[in-house]
């Protein structure tokens, strides 16, 4: 569980990150999943952008994406989502 300020310090370095993955009209797709687990493990932290044509609500896929790898939740603001996963060799080290 991460505390607030470590969250302010992940908002801080996702904020020039272009997504890199894109939910559409599939919705949330095992391959997704278990591509954006590969990416979580190599870079720690992934933007995602929702397209208009996702069939769920953004907060929604925000929150069973996070859960279905295992990650944080850090920010969503409008169509983006930014979610962390600490990986064993720490590449982002939080205060």
């Amino acid at each position: 569980m991460l505390n607030s300020k470590q969250k302010k310090q992940l908002r801080s370095l996702g904020n020039p990150l272009k997504p890199i993955f894109n939910v559409g009209k599939e919705g949330l797709s095992l391959n997704l999943i278990s591509s954006l687990e590969d990416s979580l493990k190599a870079h720690e932290l992934v933007k995602i952008s929702v397209l208009k044509t996702a069939p769920n609500p953004v907060m929604e896929l925000a929150l069973d994406l996070a859960s279905s790898t295992h990650s944080e939740l850090i920010q969503v603001v409008g169509r983006s989502i930014l979610l962390y996963k600490q990986s064993e060799k720490r590449k982002i080290h939080l205060t």
